[in-house]
């Protein structure tokens, strides 16, 4: 039987994860701030099914919701830092309490639940981390940069434990999610700063106005991608990072080949700077 964990499954991409968990024979350990928004009353019935409260800043919160995890079902296999917050505005328009609010959930969030489930996962030596970051954890946008600093971030130390927990029968993938129909634009998911710039008007107050054009109208259809990421659940050998939505892996595969060709414009230059 597998045990899937979790965050930020009241709504959105986490919600859909929960179900597609589910019907997939699975057990899931739900997880929200306010547990009572989680899931309909029919998945509520199911016995495989455990919700719980967790706020993924507190540490205590996390252990204690990874205690009744493994109290209930005796292991956690899938754990998915699915939990975050958005933040649109330029980078100077931001302000520094703005910047440490998105930080703390979508960095130091998932650094709180990945240090309550990892003893449990090295304990069982295997297990499954899924994290999610963004396409734009990978290519910077204008009015999305301390977002992308937070997803940037997450992609850093993901590829770091990669490696660290991979001996110990652990894998770590990076789910790089374009945009999806969720309520990810919404004002319960997202944060606009107030502060406008009008030097800034073309580069992120475009982003500004283009968010709201296109909340519930993005391209990628969240019950697909749940149902990828129970496939990648049950991968033998699982990526590092994936795309999911046409325009994350547009986007993507343009950001390669721009470093590419940069890398090669520069190369005399960047090889200079050895010792002769």
């Amino acid at each position: 039987m597998t045990t899937w964990f979790v965050t930020g499954a009241s709504r959105g991409l986490g919600a859909r994860i929960v179900e597609a968990a589910l019907d997939a024979g699975d057990s899931v350990v739900a997880t929200a701030r306010d547990p009572e928004d989680l899931s309909s009353e029919a998945l509520r019935a199911s016995a495989k099914l455990l919700v719980l409260p967790l706020d993924v800043t507190s540490d205590i919160h996390a252990r204690q919701a990874v205690a009744d995890a493994v109290a209930r079902f005796g292991r956690i296999d899938v754990l998915v830092n699915n939990a975050g917050r958005g933040l649109i505005g330029a980078v100077e328009e931001t302000t520094d309490g703005a910047a440490r609010a998105v930080f703390d959930v979508n960095v130091f969030g998932t650094l709180t639940v990945l240090r309550a489930a990892l003893p449990t996962m090295r304990a069982q030596r295997s297990g499954r981390i899924i994290n999610l970051s963004s396409v734009g954890g990978f290519v910077g946008t204008p009015g999305w940069g301390v977002y992308n600093s937070t997803k940037f971030a997450v992609e850093g130390l993901s590829e770091a434990l990669a490696r660290e927990v991979r001996p110990l029968g652990i894998h770590v993938t990076l789910v790089e999610p374009g945009y999806f129909r969720t309520d990810f634009l919404d004002s319960s998911s997202l944060h606009t700063e107030e502060t406008v710039i009008q030097d800034y008007a073309e580069t992120a107050g475009a982003t500004r106005e283009r968010a709201g054009q296109v909340n519930h109208a993005q391209p990628g259809d969240p019950v697909k991608a749940a149902t990828a990421i129970v496939a990648l659940s049950r991968s033998e050998s699982p990526p590092l990072r994936i795309q999911l939505g046409s325009d994350s892996f547009g986007a993507i595969a343009t950001k390669l080949e721009h470093v590419a060709a940069e890398q090669a414009t520069w190369r005399a230059l960047s090889l200079s700077t050895d010792h002769s």
